[in-house]
C-alpha cells in the first residue's frame, strides 16, 4: 500500500511575512516617497529616524550606519583604538564583535560567559584584563554583548570597567528595545551599536545599524567617519574613514516598524512567557536578571540533549537553529588570541548544549504548542 502519511507543514523560525501583513501597504507607499524624492543616501528619513530612535532609548545622539557591524567598527574607530591595545569581549557571541577589534589593529580577548544570561560574567572579565596586561597588551576597552536579547549584568561590568580605566561599548545588536534597572538599552554605555538585519526584533529590508552616545565629540567624529572621514567639504577629508552610510530606503522601512515596535516587544514577551511554562519543567529555560526586560531576539534552551530536540522538531516540521556551536576562541581564526588562564568553560560547555526555538511576534498558540510538543516528546 502506498505510504500515505504527511509531512508536517514546517514552522517558521522567524515569521517575517506576518508582520508584512500587519504593516500593508504602509511600507511600500513610505518607500515609493523616497523613490519620488530622489534622496536615496542620507535622505529625510534617515534624520527623523536617527531622532525618533534617540528619543525611543533616551540617547543623545543617534547615527544611523550601513550594518551593526560598521556600527561596532566606527565606535573603535572613533575611540582610536589600534595596535597594542586590548579590547575584552565575550567568548560566546557572533564573530563581528572580536573581528572589529582585530581590524582596527587591536587585539580582542577573550572572556567567558555567566550560565543563565550568556552574557559576560564581570570575574571572567577581571581575569582577562590580567591576561591582557601578562600578554603586554593596554586593555582600553569593554565590549558587552546582550545576547538573545537580555542586557549584561552592566553594574558588575561598569564596576569593573571604571575600576581599570576602561570605556565600554554594548553591542546591543540583539536587544534594543529593553530595559537595564531602569536604563533603556541603547543609553547604557559610552558607545552604543546595534543591528537592524531582517531578524534583528526591529529589523529593515536589508542591512542597517545604528550607534547611540551621548558624547558631543565622539558624534561628531562618528558622523564623519561614516562619510569616508569627510569635513566640512565632502572632498576634504579630515580623517580615514570608511563607507557606513545608512540608506533612506532602509530608514523609511525602520521608521514604519518602530511605529509598532513595543507592541512587539510585548507579544514576544508572551511567547516566552508560554515556553517557560510549558518546558521550564523539562529543560533549562531562559531566565532575566531582577530589574532587566529582553526583546527576546532568541529564545534558546539549554540541555544535554541537543541532538535528540533537533531530530523532534525535525520530524514534526520545526525549524531549530544552534547559536553559537563554536566560541570565538576556539574559531580558526580567532584561536590565537589571549583569554583568562581559567579559559571559557561556561562558554564551551553553552556551545554544546543550547539550541533555540522560533520566536517572533506573531508566533499564535496553536503553532507555539506544536513546538513545545515536539520538544516535549524528545525531552518528557
Amino acid at each position: 500500500m502506498p505510504d500515505t502519511a504527511k509531512t508536517p507543514a514546517s514552522i517558521d523560525f522567524i515569521d517575517l511575512g506576518a508582520q508584512r501583513r500587519r504593516l500593508g501597504a504602509r511600507v511600500d507607499e513610505a518607500i515609493l516617497r523616497v523613490v519620488d524624492h530622489g534622496k536615496y543616501i542620507l535622505g529625510p528619513e534617515v534624520a527623523e529616524l536617527e531622532r525618533k530612535l534617540a528619543q525611543f532609548c533616551g540617547a543623545k545622539h543617534c547615527i544611523g550606519v550601513a550594518n551593526g557591524t560598521d556600527a561596532l567598527l566606527l565606535g573603535l574607530m572613533a575611540k582610536g583604538v589600534g595596535a597594542g591595545d586590548a579590547v575584552l569581549v565575550p567568548s560566546f557571541t557572533f564573530a563581528a564583535t572580536a573581528e572589529v577589534v582585530a581590524l582596527v589593529g587591536a587585539t580582542p580577548v577573550f572572556v567567558d560567559v555567566q550560565e543563565d544570561s550568556f552574557n559576560m560574567d564581570a570575574a571572567s572579565l577581571e581575569a582577562g584584563i590580567a591576561a591582557a596586561k601578562k600578554a603586554g597588551l593596554k586593555p582600553v576597552s569593554v565590549i558587552a554583548v546582550d545576547l538573545f536579547g537580555q542586557p549584561a549584568d552592566y553594574d558588575a561590568i561598569e564596576n569593573v570597567a571604571r575600576r581599570h580605566g576602561l570605556w565600554l561599548m554594548a553591542d546591543a545588536a540583539q536587544s534594543f528595545g529593553a530595559s537595564y534597572r531602569g536604563r533603556k538599552v541603547g543609553s547604557i554605555g559610552d558607545i552604543v551599536t546595534t543591528s537592524f538585519f531582517p531578524a534583528k526584533p526591529l529589523g529593515c529590508y536589508g542591512d542597517g545599524g545604528a550607534i547611540f552616545t551621548d558624547d558631543d565629540e565622539i558624534a561628531r567624529i562618528i558622523r564623519s567617519l561614516r562619510v569616508h572621514g569627510q569635513g566640512s567639504d565632502k572632498y576634504d577629508n579630515v580623517r580615514i574613514g570608511v563607507n557606513g552610510r545608512l540608506d533612506t530606503i532602509q530608514a523609511a522601512v525602520l521608521l514604519q516598524k518602530l511605529e509598532i515596535f513595543e507592541d512587539e516587544i510585548e507579544a514576544r514577551q508572551r511567547v516566552a512567557d508560554r515556553y517557560n511554562q510549558r518546558l521550564g519543567n523539562i529543560a533549562r529555560v531562559p531566565r532575566l536578571m531582577p530589574g532587566t526586560t529582553s526583546v527576546w531576539a532568541q529564545y534558546t534552551l539549554v540541555t544535554d540533549q541537543r541532538d535528540r530536540v533537533i531530530a523532534s522538531c525535525k520530524a514534526a516540521g520545526v525549524p531549530t537553529a544552534i547559536y553559537y556551536p563554536l566560541p570565538l576562541s576556539q574559531q580558526t581564526a580567532y584561536r590565537r588570541y589571549p583569554q583568562p588562564d581559567a579559559g571559557v568553560p561556561v562558554s564551551e560547555r553553552l556551545a554544546k548544549q543550547v539550541v533555540s526555538l522560533p520566536m517572533h511576534p506573531y508566533l499564535d498558540e496553536p503553532t507555539q504548542a506544536r513546538v513545545c510538543d515536539a520538544v516535549r516528546a524528545a525531552l518528557g
